[in-house]
């Protein structure tokens, strides 16, 4: 769908540096114990995992934030965590990779949402979630508009990274638009399916299959299909664009009155797909702040998704990595 020269692409590559962009959401901490399975346990017929290493890494709209560190931007991530232990060690994550924390509001009455998964080899035995999915009170929610109000004036662009954990209410994400939109900020929105339909008058909607499947009850098993849905919710939404992920299918591409445009994926060795929703995400929003246009900024996004799956593990995409390949793939 769109072609670039090197010209373009290291143009667009140079005005990601310093790109000043928020990320408002459900903020997450990845627990990891990776080890080796030599025998099954005497207690239950369950593999024994003899742990080799234990890391924590950032997961949900973190992941978003840290995905734009790397890639050049200044990530300044909103939302909440515990006053727990995990947000403790969120906190030093944030310190070691030198993320702004004005934006974290500890909140004493639910956990820091944490994602623990047990690997062995390259094998994905377990995942275990510690969370609380009850919405934030009242004072929490003007914390939010607080840290968003004051920097917006400062910023390029606001992702919203909704994953139904409770941070993101449709009064909250009203008021959220609702600033952006007086200040003419580019919005990114990558939903769930609870409050769904709430994010109207947005800049782009990410929507992936699953989630546009459950919203609109229907199965999006040809192509008249995926362009009915897409047609069907930037009317709703009256979203500028529409981004309908399609996995291995690529991205389908939506705007006002024009012809769908499609994305095609690239093939190749997918190890495992987690977080390479976050990274399109990210990847689209700071190219668009970039001064990529929608088809060129949806091609970047689609490739770096794409990178990221060939890793085991929530990783972020690394910019040298990305135009690098994409250079060796004109």
């Amino acid at each position: 769908m769109t072609e670039f020269s090197a010209k373009a692409l290291n143009h667009i590559r140079k005005k990601f540096k310093g790109k000043k962009i928020a990320v408002i959401g459900d903020l997450m901490l990845d627990g990891y114990y990776w080890g080796d399975v030599k025998r099954i346990s005497p207690e239950a017929p369950v593999p024994i995992v003899e742990i080799e290493d234990e890391f924590f890494r950032f997961g949900g709209a973190a992941n978003v934030a840290l995905n734009l560190l790397t890639l050049g931007a200044e990530p300044f991530p909103i939302g909440v965590i515990g006053n727990d232990l995990s947000g403790k060690i969120f906190l030093e994550l944030m310190d070691k990779q030198g993320i702004r924390k004005e934006g974290i509001i500890r909140d004493k009455s639910r956990p820091t949402t944490v994602k623990t998964r047990v690997i062995a080899g390259k094998h994905h035995i377990v995942r275990i979630d510690r969370e609380s999915k009850k919405y934030i009170d009242n004072s929490i929610k003007k914390k939010i508009i607080h840290a968003l109000s004051n920097r917006i004036d400062e910023l390029d662009a606001v992702i919203i990274q909704d994953y139904n954990k409770g941070v993101l209410s449709e009064e909250l994400i009203s008021d959220i638009i609702s600033i952006c939109n007086s200040k003419k900020k580019i919005i990114t929105v990558d939903p769930k399916f609870d409050n769904f339909f709430e994010y109207k008058d947005v800049t782009v909607f990410k929507p992936n299959r699953k989630e546009t499947e459950d919203a609109l009850k229907i199965k999006l098993d040809s192509p008249e299909k995926i362009s009915f849905a897409g047609d069907e919710l930037i009317k709703n939404l009256n979203s500028k664009y529409l981004l309908l992920t399609l996995g291995e299918e690529g991205i389908a591409l939506f705007e006002k009155d024009k012809p769908i445009r499609k994305v095609a994926t690239k093939a190749r060795k997918v190890a495992d797909v987690s977080g390479a929703g976050d990274t399109v995400i990210s990847t689209l929003t700071i190219a668009l702040t970039a001064g990529a246009n929608i088809a060129e900024a949806a091609y970047l996004a689609n490739f770096a998704g794409g990178l990221v799956c060939e890793e085991i593990g929530i990783v972020p995409i690394d910019v040298d990595k990305l135009f690098t390949r994409l250079l060796a793939e004109l």
